[in-house]
């Protein structure tokens, strides 16, 4: 059994949702910015490719005005056709490829792909403002730099490099360090071949307009696991050492025919308030025991952790989680009875989001709540 034949992808289908995803990105971040954006940054990910038949994989091809061609017969993927920009009605996006561990294991395949379509974008003979990558290559070939697109860590090596790091008093340019020091091997070539290219990612974050980070599963969403806080925070805060402020956009394809571009902050707010602080939410942790204790301790954590790491997180949606968790007495009897632990990590994550300027309280007994909630759990 399998669930998806590596030959087939992107698969036609994921094609077409991946260039509705790309125009919906071009849509977002011009009427942002009132231009197009010249160059991204892609998260590509082993186990969204899987479920979601590569589209992720079309949404950065289609950026950089290209496509995949299949064999009618076997719906095997052959190569890459790059369409004149004419046809899209805009110029092409230089798209850098961050891939997952897991992506560099299970898709030697489309990561020659990519390269190749890499490789032919760059080789076009158009003018640099139809295409910025053609132009960074031909100004890299001169300096001697690499031209490569294609990045992750190194071989055997998995996550963002930052996962240690969260929930921990460092400074984002500690978290921006170890960042981009895991992204450092650039992959390519017809066997997916990896060369160790260090500060060859840095140049390609250096000049990045925005990141686009998927959100395909409507099973979970960003505050759950530490993989999205790790890969978006651990990029905003490369980009924030390199001195640049990227776009964060949460693309949101859980209805892949009406695919979403989202901020970050945007994105955040909307989980915090349909799913963190709604009572039916909280009703059914409630269910679930230390379980439910501890899923509620990581929507804090989790919050707490993007607000380290971006700064995109607003301060009265700490307000909303302390008056849900902490200030609710139901809840807060919950916590203590059920998960002592969770009690006491959350206090700890919203009393640090204060000590470190992040949230602001507008209530004036805050202190004395966290450290209340925090003595009752030791009793």
């Amino acid at each position: 059994m399998f669930p998806a034949d590596p030959r087939t992808l992107p698969t036609p289908t994921a094609t077409d949702l991946g260039r509705l995803a790309a125009d919906e990105v071009i849509r977002a971040y011009t009427q942002t910015h009132g231009e197009m954006p010249r160059a991204s940054v892609v998260d590509l990910w082993g186990s969204a490719t899987l479920r979601t038949g590569g589209e992720e994989i079309a949404q950065g091809l289609a950026l950089m005005g290209c496509r995949p061609t299949w064999d009618q017969a076997t719906g095997r993927v052959t190569g890459i056709e790059v369409l004149p920009t004419a046809s899209a009605g805009r110029p092409r996006v230089d798209v850098t490829w961050r891939i997952s561990g897991l992506f560099r294991d299970l898709f030697p395949a489309q990561i020659a792909l990519i390269d190749a379509a890499v490789r032919a974008v760059a080789a076009r003979e158009e003018a640099a403002d139809e295409n910025p990558l053609a132009a960074a290559c031909r100004v890299s070939a001169h300096a001697g730099a690499s031209i490569a697109r294609i990045f992750g860590t190194a071989p055997g090596a998995y996550g963002a490099g930052v996962e240690d790091l969260l929930g921990r008093d460092i400074d984002r340019e500690q978290l921006a360090n170890a960042y981009l020091a895991a992204v450092s091997h650039a992959y390519g070539g017809a066997e997916g071949d990896a060369a160790l290219a260090l500060g060859a990612f840095k140049a390609r974050v250096a000049t990045a307009d925005l990141l686009v980070h998927s959100a395909e599963d409507p099973a979970r969403d960003l505050l759950e696991g530490s993989e999205d806080v790790a890969f978006v925070g651990g990029f905003a805060a490369a980009a924030a050492a390199l001195g640049r402020a990227p776009d964060l956009i949460i693309l949101d394809t859980t209805d892949p025919a009406r695919p979403r571009a989202r901020s970050l902050s945007a994105a955040l707010a909307r989980i915090v308030r349909s799913r963190a602080v709604n009572p039916k939410f909280i009703a059914g942790q409630l269910r679930h025991g230390p379980r439910g204790a501890a899923e509620l301790a990581e929507t804090v954590d989790r919050l707490v952790d993007f607000a380290e790491t971006t700064g995109a997180v607003a301060s009265h949606f700490f307000d909303l989680l302390h008056d849900a968790y902490v200030a609710d007495d139901g809840v807060r009897s919950f916590l203590l009875r059920e998960n002592p632990a969770a009690a006491a990590a959350i206090a700890a994550r919203l009393d640090a989001a204060r000590r470190r300027g992040l949230w602001h309280p507008r209530r004036n007994d805050v202190d004395a709540s966290l450290r209340m909630l925090t003595k009752e759990t030791s009793l």
